[in-house]
């Protein structure tokens, strides 16, 4: 079993920087897919930023030059550091783990962070 949790979030003010980080639990964290998303009040469910097994990244535009996802895989753990926060950007992060095997989908989340943005 796959578990997921992460940290970091917080309030900040427009212009600041926060550091999330996902720690993963269980076998196989290298062979996973890594995806930060993102849940504001009232709206679906985006994805930020992805992170593959042979380190492919891609962003969702709204974040390309101010989010920077990274993994290190010997501490099996995924960040994304966020620079130059909007107000647009408070919402609960969420990661996500997604792996297809033999046909079959695997997808683990954690629990999430809130990061909120504001003066």
């Amino acid at each position: 079993q796959v578990q997921l949790v992460e940290s970091g979030g917080g309030l900040v003010q427009p212009g600041e920087s926060l550091r999330l980080s996902c720690v993963v639990s269980g076998t196989g964290f290298s062979l996973y897919t890594i995806n930060w998303y993102r849940q504001a009040p009232g709206k679906q469910r985006d994805l930020v930023a992805t992170i593959t097994t042979g380190g492919t990244i891609k962003y969702t535009d709204s974040v390309k030059g101010r989010f920077t996802i990274s993994r290190d895989n010997a501490k099996n753990t995924v960040y994304l550091q966020m620079n130059s926060l909007k107000p647009d950007d408070t919402a609960v992060y969420l990661c996500n783990a997604h792996r297809t095997w033999w046909g079959r989908e695997y997808d683990y989340w954690g629990q999430g962070t809130q990061v909120t943005v504001s003066s």
